[in-house]
């Protein structure tokens, strides 16, 4: 009986450590709204935290607009606005890879919180769609 008992113990802790460290993973991944603006009208961003640094990633439903600098732009809750990496990068040799698309991009420590992710076209200034988030996401910088 003691056996049994003990088994059941275990298979119980780690049912509780499944439970709990799915609740803990869903809380560190949010999805945003689709996005709106000039160009981009389709897709969302996830940002999820890994090794505590804030990454975002762009829906496969995403479009990269037809514009000659596309670039990734956070807005935080201040209206501070910080122009980070393109969408578009060039190939490892040109000509056979192409162009590669930055789909996901980790957040650098200064950005305190993310009020909206925009898509910049650095040539042209001009937002080409927004997004936000349900909440204001706080990055470990204001921590």
């Amino acid at each position: 009986m003691t056996t049994i008992r003990k088994m059941a113990a275990v298979a119980f802790a780690a049912g509780m450590t499944l439970a709990i460290g799915t609740a803990a993973a869903s809380a560190q991944t949010r999805t945003s709204k689709p996005f709106t603006g000039a160009k981009v009208n389709a897709g969302t961003v996830t940002d999820r935290v890994e090794n505590g640094k804030h990454v975002l990633t762009l829906s496969e439903d995403f479009q990269v607009p037809d514009t000659p600098d596309p670039h990734w732009q956070i807005v935080d809750s201040q209206g501070a606005v910080y122009l980070l990496q393109r969408l578009k990068a060039k190939g490892a040799v040109a000509g056979l890879a192409g162009d590669r698309i930055n789909k996901s991009i980790t957040l650098p420590v200064y950005i305190k919180d993310i009020a909206k992710v925009q898509i910049y076209c650095a040539w042209a200034e001009a937002v080409l769609g927004e997004t936000t988030l349900d909440n204001k996401v706080t990055t470990t910088a204001s921590k």
